[in-house]
């Protein structure tokens, strides 16, 4: 498709703002307005927008997903999100280990310990602690606890929830990033603990690598978008 405006700004409009083609509203891919919680979103979808040339190529508006994703999904049916990030609270990675006798469970002991910890303690819920494949169930009350921690999120949190805790294959390293002081690079490490602990042993292939470079980059565009729908 060709480039079809000039110019490129943002606007209060309608309780949000919103990023505006030569003084029309972008709308999302669902077709409703595209209005975001901050006018820094906005100004960052915009940037998407001012960024193309002639030629206006789909691959390059990451955010814009992720914003339409936001209104159009979440918005429309908020309890869609819950059904698919609390998943990832019931199985997740941080709580199932290797056996005690297995060097690789002193360094998942020594890096995801503490953040299990630290978000029992932020958030006021327990988690299992499982050595091997078998499933333990989350107790109830840490189950409901989350559940209405996520239910009083907004959809463009929700939305970047939703991204962190499948590419990391938690909700807890997903809670993590979205907070102010969160550590991308070391939390990502952290969600690839045991595919580094193989690398470790086996080596990795370019292949390999350059998936999970494309992987990192979503993961911080799902913490930039959360920082970004956040007022400050």
């Amino acid at each position: 498709m060709k480039r079809f405006y000039k110019e490129v700004t943002v606007a209060e409009q309608d309780g949000g703002w919103r990023a505006l083609l030569d003084g029309r509203g972008i709308k999302t891919a669902g077709g409703r307005p595209q209005v975001v919680p901050t006018r820094a979103l906005a100004e960052a979808l915009a940037a998407e927008w001012a960024a193309q040339g002639e030629k206006i190529d789909p691959q390059t508006f990451p955010l814009r997903d992720l914003a339409d994703f936001a209104v159009d999904a979440i918005g429309a049916d908020p309890a869609l999100a819950l059904r698919e990030i609390l998943p990832y609270a019931e199985t997740d990675t941080l709580s199932y280990r290797a056996d005690p006798e297995d060097a690789l469970y002193q360094r998942q002991l020594t890096v995801w310990e503490p953040l299990l910890t630290a978000a029992e303690a932020r958030h006021g819920v327990q988690f299992p602690r499982v050595s091997g494949i078998l499933h333990k169930p989350l107790p109830a009350e840490t189950l409901a606890r989350l559940e209405a921690m996520l239910a009083a999120e907004d959809a463009f949190t929700l939305a970047a929830l939703r991204m962190l805790a499948s590419l990391a294959a938690s909700l807890v390293i997903a809670l993590a990033a979205i907070a102010p002081e969160a550590d991308a690079e070391a939390l990502w490490k952290a969600a690839n603990l045991e595919e580094d602990w193989q690398v470790e042993l086996w080596g990795e292939d370019w292949e390999a690598a350059e998936r999970r470079a494309t992987r990192f980059a979503a993961f911080q565009l799902a913490m930039d978008f959360a920082r970004l729908s956040r007022p400050r």
